[in-house]
């Protein structure tokens, strides 16, 4: 053999090394595209229209109810394609949406309000892909339809609850430390405390110091008072908290109702937007997220007269409340136990048959709970129930939101004995009354009030109409890339149209993994990836015609395509990347999941349209000699 012989075969050698990936390369390349293609199928697959129970009570198990249940579906001819039995809950799936409405208003009506029933969308994903855990995409509100709802945390309203348990601290404070007051008031600046004795204003202010150091200390002309405010810092994160624990109370609630994917984020600095798909109930949605109902435990003041109160001589550390019958009544302004330290409760009935909510506390609140008890049998306590109410007045022919604060003392009762973690509530006006009341505790105590000041309801048939032509978009968009590359790169074009398939099915399985909600601008953001996704490959394969204009042979042509317009492609994304990353950082709502769509899908368009291309060209022109291009 001669040497140029020997030369020719090097070269052509070297250049199917060129183009070819070693074994693990490949089979990683195939497992990544094969586990995209299994937890994409969940997305394949329909979702039966079901009702869904669950309890309200926590000493009762829908086990022992669903026989019940499943009777009266089917004393009612409702035909069920499936009954699911679990502890928290029960599913019955149906053909229909007319067979699962009927069943819930009857399922309502028979197991009252003692059990929740929701209407859902149950998927049909097979057992096997479940045991992977394998589920579909989340539908978002435009897509499957619900209540919107936008809400405004009462930042003023939060600070000023803040001043209030900052009052009652620096009294007892003060007891604590046998600081001589006459009196400690809060005005609309300031909590004022009023000495007995200038000699102890040094013993005050080394109180401050040490046990109240985040507030600010003013001293005013009259040297026998003290100005305290609280800090600009604290103000900050009082309300930063009010919408943090707000939101975490509304997710409880939502909860309670049973909605499935429901959607509850902040907007902006005091806002929080809700949406619940497939929910179409918006009474009973405002009813459950806008109440703030909760209850206040304080002893009775049995040393003053009411009626004195009533004419102005209340005294310091004594409230005037008024009972349900409109009666005035002194409570000790010390409370017991909030409503931020129940841990759970449950609706019932007393002994003698009259509405009532059975308490129970958390750690902190049964300690508390056990003291005051253990040191007042024989005296009288009250519950106070507390709501917030919002009504809208005309005025001058606009509208404005007038908020109340509305207190009423709903029971007082003596303590008979000593009691701490679990005790009963009585004094409410209905079963519904204490339901309502038990839902709220249960849930948690707003930071704040909120107000609704946005609803909007998306019918199912106008969010089927957006899955519709959001499907028909991406269909047209793919179909026309897809002709597109076939047209003006043959071969080369069909794999990339190959790539750009599993580009889809990696971004649907990725977002199925992270059981992200789909919207339509998260279909947006999938069918500008399906644009994206070939444009890397144009640019490779513009290399690739230009090297072979140059003279380059087939293999050299496409190792050079494939690495010189790397850097390009990288640039290109990268600064795609950037502009996602951006807005998800700064976006809220549908601005969001447009970004989480456009994040994933730049990735995985750099992964398919570079590696996965790359892999099926080996295949076919890696380990052969090459004379011509199909491109």
């Amino acid at each position: 053999m001669s040497p140029d012989t020997d030369e020719r075969s090097l070269i052509v050698g070297t250049q199917k090394m060129q183009n070819h990936f070693p074994l693990w390369k490949n089979i990683l390349i195939l497992a990544i595209f094969f586990i995209s293609l299994v937890y994409a199928l969940p997305n394949l697959y329909s979702e039966d229209p079901s009702v869904q129970i669950s309890s309200n009570l926590t000493t009762v198990t829908l086990k022992d109810q669903s026989a019940r249940i499943e009777a009266a579906i089917k004393a009612a001819a409702l035909p069920t394609k499936a009954f699911e039995t679990k502890d928290k809950q029960i599913l019955a799936r149906f053909n229909n949406t007319d067979d699962q409405l009927k069943a819930a208003d009857i399922l309502r009506d028979q197991l009252g309000n003692d059990y929740t029933v929701a209407l859902n969308l149950a998927p049909t994903t097979p057992t096997w892909l479940r045991a992977l855990g394998a589920d579909a995409m989340y539908l978002g509100l435009d897509l499957r339809g619900g209540v919107h709802f936008l809400l405004e945390v009462d930042m003023d309203a939060a600070v000023k609850q803040a001043e209030e348990r900052y009052t009652d601290d620096v009294r007892t404070a003060l007891r604590t430390a046998k600081i001589r007051y006459l009196a400690v008031v809060k005005d609309p600046d300031f909590i004022k405390i009023k000495l007995k004795a200038i000699e102890d204003k040094p013993a005050l202010l080394a109180l401050l110091s040490k046990e109240l150091r985040t507030l600010n200390v003013t001293e005013p002309a009259a040297q026998d008072q003290v100005w305290l405010k609280i800090s600009e810092l604290e103000v900050r994160d009082i309300k930063k908290s009010a919408v943090a624990q707000n939101m975490t109370t509304l997710r409880n609630r939502v909860n309670q109702l049973g909605v499935a994917e429901p959607v509850i984020q902040q907007q902006g600095e005091n806002r929080i937007v809700v949406q619940l798909p497939g929910v179409q109930d918006t009474t009973r949605a405002k009813e459950i997220l806008g109440t703030t109902a909760t209850l206040e435990y304080r002893l009775v003041d049995t040393e003053h007269d009411a009626q004195q109160a009533l004419q102005g001589h209340v005294p310091v550390n004594s409230k005037l409340y008024y009972e349900k019958n409109g009666a005035p009544i002194l409570l000790n302004r010390r409370i017991i136990v909030t409503g931020d330290q129940i841990v759970d409760s449950s609706s019932g009935a007393d002994e003698d048959g009259r509405p009532s909510v059975n308490i129970t506390l958390n750690g902190v609140g049964a300690t508390k709970m056990g003291k005051l008890t253990q040191a007042n049998v024989g005296k009288p306590m009250a519950v106070v129930f507390i709501e917030y109410k919002v009504d809208t007045k005309i005025v001058n022919g606009e509208k404005v939101r007038h908020k109340e604060k509305v207190e009423k003392v709903i029971s007082v009762a003596t303590i008979n004995g000593v009691f701490s973690k679990r005790f009963q509530t009585t004094g409410l006006d209905s079963p519904q009354e204490a339901r309502n009341l038990s839902l709220m505790l249960r849930a948690g105590a707003l930071a704040a009030p909120i107000d609704i000041v946005e609803e909007r309801t998306v019918g199912p048939s106008l969010g089927q109409d957006n899955i519709n032509k959001g499907f028909l978009s991406f269909i047209i968009g793919f179909v026309a890339v897809v002709l597109f590359m076939v047209v003006f790169y043959r071969m080369f074009g069909l794999i990339a149209n190959l790539a750009l398939a599993f580009n889809v099915v990696i971004v649907v399985s990725i977002l199925s993994m992270l059981q992200a909600t789909l919207t339509l601008p998260g279909i947006a953001g999938i069918i500008l990836t399906v644009g994206m996704s070939v444009d890397a490959n144009v640019l490779i394969f513009e290399r690739i015609k230009e090297e072979i204009r140059n003279g380059s042979s087939p293999q050299t042509s496409i190792f050079a395509g494939y690495e010189k317009a790397f850097a390009t492609i990288l640039d290109s994304h990268v600064t795609n990347l950037v502009v996602a990353i951006v807005l998800f950082a700064f976006g809220t709502g549908s601005v969001k999941g447009f970004a989480v769509t456009l994040i994933i899908g730049i990735l995985s368009s750099m992964f398919t349209a570079i590696t996965g291309t790359r892999m099926v060209i080996n295949w076919i022109y890696g380990h052969r000699k090459v004379e011509k291009l199909s491109i």
